[in-house]
């Protein structure tokens, strides 16, 4: 039985709230249980992301709440709060955060979280700090215990690190090289998470695409072959995978898409830009026209497929025309999701040192009619649904007595009226309403079998 309360603050991607949940599980047993109130906690975890501008001083001026918070509580007589930074603000400034806030316990980077009770021992013998930013000879995945109670949805990391080095991007540097588990290790991670009542898994990995783990029989599997064993585990419904990069998007992985029935019709697949001189300046590692190839050959394998994405705007020496062709492009494949930020330039990375940085300005005048383009078009992807029926996992309770909220195959929020007992089912719905950021449906009867695609209602 849990003893001492832990609250994680997570910032940032899936990855991290990954990262997060298995971070709980490395202190669980050491008495550790889940707290949503930081002022209760005997450990206060801000698991960061770097990938924003001014992400450190973020953080730095969350500690000084949380060390506000700390006194308070000692002053009460309830013990002392143990602080700690993780994640990529952790990996990237290492020292200097104990420098600037020497009140902070532990500092750890992403690749060191399974050696957490190891640095909290040594933080309760010696009484000083603890800083741990080194990459491990052995992958960190071999040092985790099996995960702790998720959910119907459930995240597991595959893959993690990047070896594309695009110029605006710090992932490399705080994440390391590609690495993917083995296969055989996440399907046993996989079943324990089924068994455990997870019906879908998003397969995760910064760019989870070039996944390449060591098979059975010693062999690389790709991703498309990992999804495909996966599928077979009973009482998996549903499977995704991101983040994506269209360099990785092989034949397989269409196919997947295709002959696959439980991985789901939407894809988050960033393309950052869409003039081939930015995408150049970005090292993308591919051009616009190579992009629309991959999106029609994946629509067509997979007809109802709905795609996100992730843009940058500003990037240096981006024009009007360079931004123009970023327009034509999303008017023309269409996003149902995007990401959308002002290029912000991060320490040490290439691009932070390119000319032409853009005008701030001129940043947020094209960033607000980038997403007045996406927007308009979530809007009416989210209004074509109405009169479709959809498979859709109940996940959560809504705010309405006898409500219950559940995530369509595209990912988007679904409010359904339902008893309680459904919570973690997948239904049939039909679609009632769409509305700017969710759908509204009700139950219908449902044959059981395999899961469906969506289908056009009958007038």
């Amino acid at each position: 039985m849990a003893t001492k309360k832990l609250f994680i603050k997570t910032y940032g991607c899936q990855m991290n709230v990954y990262d997060s949940a298995r971070m709980a599980d490395v202190l669980a047993p050491l008495g550790y249980g889940p707290t949503d109130d930081p002022a209760e906690a005997d450990m206060v975890l801000l698991n960061t992301c770097h990938i924003r501008e001014k992400a450190a001083e973020k953080v730095f001026s969350e500690l000084g709440r949380l060390r506000r918070i700390r006194a308070a509580r000692e002053a009460r007589g309830e013990g002392r709060t143990v602080l700690g930074v993780a994640g990529c603000v952790a990996q990237a400034e290492g020292a200097e955060i104990l420098a600037r806030a020497p009140f902070v316990d532990l500092v750890l980077g992403p690749q060191a979280y399974h050696r957490l009770p190891e640095m909290v021992a040594r933080l309760a013998r010696a009484g000083e700090a603890q800083l741990d930013t080194d990459f491990p000879a052995d992958p960190k995945f071999d040092h985790l215990p099996a995960p702790g109670v998720r959910g119907p949805a459930a995240f597991l990391s595959v893959q993690e690190g990047c070896d594309k080095f695009c110029t605006f991007c710090v992932v490399p540097y705080t994440r390391g090289a590609e690495y993917s588990r083995p296969v055989t290790d996440i399907l046993a991670e996989a079943r324990a998470l089924v068994a455990a009542g997870t019906v879908e898994i998003t397969l995760l990995g910064q760019t989870v695409n070039a996944y390449h783990g060591e098979g059975p029989d010693g062999s690389p599997w790709g991703l498309g072959r990992l999804i495909r064993a996966l599928a077979e585990i009973d009482g998996l419904d549903r499977i995704r995978y991101t983040t994506s990069h269209p360099r990785d998007v092989d034949d397989d992985l269409i196919a997947a898409h295709a002959e696959v029935p439980a991985l789901m019709p939407f894809l988050h697949l960033p393309v950052q830009a869409g003039s081939d001189r930015i995408l150049k300046a970005m090292n993308r590692g591919h051009d616009a026209a190579a992009y629309r190839r991959i999106v029609e050959r994946l629509r067509a394998a997979r007809p109802d497929l709905a795609l996100s994405s992730d843009f940058i705007v500003g990037f240096p020496g981006e024009t009007e025309a360079d931004f123009a062709d970023t327009l034509a492009l999303v008017d023309e494949i269409g996003f149902i999701q995007a990401y959308s930020f002002k290029y912000s330039v991060r320490p040490g990375t290439p691009a932070a040192g390119l000319p032409g940085q853009v005008a701030e300005d001129v940043k947020a005048e094209r960033l607000a009619r980038l997403q007045a383009l996406l927007n308009a078009q979530q809007v009416a992807f989210n209004r074509a649904c109405v009169g479709l029926e959809m498979d859709v996992l109940l996940d959560r309770t809504g705010k309405k007595p006898g409500q219950l909220v559940g995530r369509s195959p595209f990912m988007q929020p679904v409010h359904v009226s339902a008893p309680a007992e459904m919570l973690g089912t997948v239904r049939r719905v039909v679609i009632d309403a769409g509305q700017p950021n969710s759908l509204a449906g009700r139950l219908v009867a449902c044959p059981g079998g395999a899961p469906q695609g969506p289908q056009r209602v009958p007038a």
